[in-house]
Formats: structure tokens, sequence, C-alpha cells
């Protein structure tokens, strides 16, 4: 087993030595991960997940052509990204191929939050502008200039929103200001906008930009109306200013329908930049931002090199191509319109079932579930929320809550996620919301259906993985040292039975609040 040291062990040092602000999924209860295959992780014990929340992992934990690419070049060279070298206008050229035209020059940097930071640099540069407008609830990165972009965050500080930055709604049609029964809630959400950019102007500031992610994620997974992005970037290109859209954890291909995620809203919108991350390296640290000419000349002019050592090196470089070709290969686009549209149908009909099921939405594989109390008040359920996460953890699947309420169950796997996995997860979550609801006095519907699993009293077991012959099995043996490095027998067991996650304790107590 690839274990240093023990879990109460690795607790303990973790506790002596890393920041305590740093927090770790299920704080109650941590998952020690110890190995990962394609939609699967794996804990100590041999005991297997099924990862549901994973979009670091695009397109499979430790897919095989990652980890070969970087091998590969690891082996013959990697250095600092000022000298000249292949990888880097190889793999810029594939990226912009599947931009619209405009967007053609790319500036390579290691994680998401660095891009976002690059991109206001670009934007306060292009016409001189200083104030960025954002939307409620977003989430842009921890660097001190994204934090002060983010209310997810600023508004869990103790800091006051700064002068330069406008909180504009964020473009929710199931809790937001303007619902669905709104007649244009897209251009109710964009006069929002129009007026933050008057009363700036008023006041005699100037807009740089508006950043918003193409989907909100740690929003509460808000798909923005049709139309809403087009003529919010009217509003923003009449002042002066640039549109960013902010696919760190939303692109390539992650929606299914387009390469990425601001494409859904039609060929008549293109921002003037792009951010992206996470994904692209499959684990990897590596980001980018894309833009136009003109933003990318307007910031050469400012006299000030934009160097980053690592940003577009060799390896990095290397590793992006090899997750593009398998995207490609692998059909992956594909796939997540097939089983986030297969994943959805089947939640759409728990939710006739579970009232606690308030909304379901989404496009390919990012999909929310809102748990709310009451359906017509859509009161959110935060505590059946975590508690729902913490069960489905003991049925071994990864899910999380987040949203402004903390509600909104995330759905965003692997791009491998296949079609036995959406069933399986959702078998796990009918148990669970069965359960739950029968504590709380909430009275579970009856469904007929062939295509959706029934209240069960047994766990089955998960899916069969589809990692091959050389990769582990679903169990090791808990005889295996800890304490010792990782050896090569451990990394290629093999042949024995698989066995399903152990069954659920019984559930018949009330929520309670975890983080």
């Amino acid at each position: 087993m690839c274990e240093l040291y023990s879990k109460e062990d690795t607790l303990a040092l973790r506790d002596k030595h890393i920041g305590p602000s740093c927090k770790v999924f299920f704080a109650e209860d941590p998952v020690k991960i110890v190995r990962a295959g394609r939609q699967y992780m794996f804990d100590e014990r041999g005991q297997r997940y099924l990862d549901c929340i994973n979009n670091v992992a695009h397109v499979g934990h430790c897919h095989p052509e990652v980890v070969e690419a970087a091998r590969r070049q690891m082996e013959l060279l990697n250095t600092n990204s000022r000298f000249l070298h292949d990888n880097i206008v190889a793999y810029a050229q594939r990226l912009v191929a599947t931009l619209p035209p405009q967007l053609c020059v790319c500036y390579f940097t290691n994680s998401g939050s660095e891009a976002n930071d690059l991109a206001l640099r670009l934007a306060r540069q292009f016409r001189g502008h200083q104030d960025v407008i954002t939307l409620d609830h977003a989430y842009h990165g921890h660097l001190s200039s994204l934090i002060e972009v983010s209310p997810y965050k600023f508004r869990k500080g103790k800091d006051d929103k700064k002068e330069f930055v406008h909180v504009a709604p964020a473009p929710d049609t199931y809790r937001g200001k303007y619902r669905e029964n709104h007649p244009d809630p897209a251009g109710a959400y964009a006069d929002e906008v129009r007026k933050i950019i008057e009363e700036a102007h008023a006041n005699g500031r100037k807009i740089a930009a508006f950043i918003t992610e193409s989907m909100q994620s740690c929003g509460g997974q808000i798909i923005p109306p049709a139309g809403y992005f087009q003529k919010v970037a009217e509003h923003i290109h009449r002042a002066g200013g640039v549109f960013i859209a902010d696919e760190v954890q939303v692109g390539f291909s992650r929606v299914g329908k387009s390469y990425w995620s601001f494409q859904m809203h039609g060929e008549d919108f293109v921002p003037d930049i792009v951010t992206m991350g996470k994904s692209m390296g499959n684990g990897h640290p590596v980001a980018c931002v894309v833009t136009t000419k003109d933003i990318a000349e307007a910031f050469l002019s400012s006299g000030m090199e934009y160097f980053n050592t690592y940003g577009g090196n060799p390896v990095s470089c290397a590793v992006g191509l090899a997750v593009l070709d398998i995207i490609e290969k692998e059909d992956l686009r594909g796939n997540a319109r097939r089983v986030g549209n297969y994943l959805t149908e089947l939640l759409n009909k728990q939710k006739t079932k579970h009232m606690l099921i308030g909304d379901i939405r989404g496009v390919g594989l990012f999909i929310g579930i809102d748990l709310v109390t009451d359906r017509e008040k859509r009161t959110p359920a935060t505590a059946e929320a975590q508690h729902v996460i913490y069960k489905m953890k003991e049925k071994r699947v990864l899910l999380s809550a987040d949203g402004p309420h903390r509600n909104v169950l995330k759905i965003k796997p692997p791009m491998c996620f296949t079609a036995e996995d959406a069933e399986f997860m959702v078998e796990q979550l009918d148990g669970v919301l069965t359960v739950l609801e029968e504590s709380i006095g909430i009275q579970t519907k009856p469904v007929i259906s062939e295509s959706i699993p029934h209240r069960t009293k047994v766990t089955k077991a998960p899916p069969r993985d589809l990692l091959g012959e050389n990769n582990p099995d679903t169990t090791e043996h808990a005889s295996r040292k800890r304490n010792s490095a990782c050896t090569e027998s451990s990394r290629s067991a093999k042949g024995s039975r698989r066995e399903g996650p152990a069954p659920q304790q019984d559930g018949r107590q009330l929520p309670g609040a975890v983080s």
C-alpha cells in the first residue's frame, strides 16, 4: 500500500505542520486517498470510491498516456520557459484551434488563479480603466487580486468590498432575483450590470472588465439564461471594458455541447479574454490565458515584460498536448453529452420521488442537485445536504455540496464517467434520500420506471472499473505494511475478486450540519 504513515499519523502531522485554514473534504471523517485510476479513487485500506467531483483529473486519474507524455519529456528536457522550444508553440496552436479566431494569443501560467490574475492585468492595461464587475457568490482564485473580486470569499471575511469592485446578481433563475417565470430573465439580469456601469460612471469610475465563470460552480452550479452573456458584453464594451470568461472549472468539453462553456451562448458571443486551468493538465499544474491581438499589444505597450519561469515549460506543454489528444481520441466531449444527459434524466426521475430535491440543473458532466426543505418556498436544505454527502461517502461515492447556502450537491466527475457510474451513483442517492426523508417525516413518493433504481435494501457493488488488467483491483490486503514506500508489487496487484462497498449503516437520525 502506498503509505508513508498511518492515517492517524498523517492527520497528526497535518495538524502540526499544515496551515489550519487548509481544509480537507469530509473534515469530520477525512478520506485518505493513496492512489486512483480513471473515475475511481482508493483509500489506504484498498476501498474503492466513485469520484463524482474531481474536475482536475479531467480525462481520468493517472491516465497512462498523460503519465507517459510527462515521463518522456522529463527524461529529455525541462527548463525555463524563456528558452526556445517547440512544445509551447505546438500547444498554443492546438488550444487556439478550439477557440473563435479572434482569440489567438496565449500566456501560459501554472494555475487558474495565476491565469485570472493575469487576465485582470490585461484588462486594466487595455484601456487604462480600473474597476471590475463580478457576480455574487463568484470565485476566481486565491490570490489577493482575486479574493477582491470573489464574493464567495470576501463576503466571509472582515474586509469590506473594495471601492473598485462592483457585484452584480448571479443569473440564477431558480433561486435568484429573476426566476424562470420572468418573461426575460437574461435581459433583467443584464440590466443589473448596466445599472452598475451607469452608477460607476456617475461616480467618476471606469469599468475595466466584467469577469464571470461561464457557469458558476462554487455559486451553486448556475447556468446563465440564454442571451445573458451577449447583453452583458454589449454593456461592457460600450463602457470601454472587456469580458473575461473564466473556464477554469468548466472548459475542455465538460458541457458536451461545445468545447468551451461560453460557446453554448452561440456564435455571436465571443469573450475578449478566456482563462483556463485545472483540467488542462489532468492534475499537472498548467493554466493559460487566451486573448485578442489588440489586448496583447496593449499589454506590451506598458513596457513591462511578462515572465513566468514554469508557465509553458516543456513538460507542462507535453502533458497539455496529451490531454487534448485523449479528449479527441476517446470522444470525451461526446461522452459528456451522452452520459450527462442520461444522468440528468435519472436525477429528474428522482426529483419526482424525493421532495428534498428542489431543482436539477446542469449541462453535460456539470450538474447540480439543489436540496430544499420546502419546494414552494425553495428553502435551502443545508444540514440535509451535509448529511447526504457523508452518507454517500459511506456508500463509496464522493460528492460535495456548495452554493451560497451549501445545499447544492455538485457533480463534476472525470470525463470518462460512464452510464453505469451514473446508475450506481443515483441508486445510492435514492437510498440515502429515502432513509433521510423517512427520518425527518417527509413522504417519499414511489416511482415506477425500468430505467431508475427503486428503493434498495442491499447496496450493490459499484460498476466494474475500466482500469485495465495491469491496474489495481478494488481492494488490497489490509496487512500490507504501513510507514513504508510503495513497492512495484503493491501497484500491480491483480486477480482478486472485486468487492463492493460496505452496506450503509442505519441512517435514521436527524441530519446535523457538518463541515
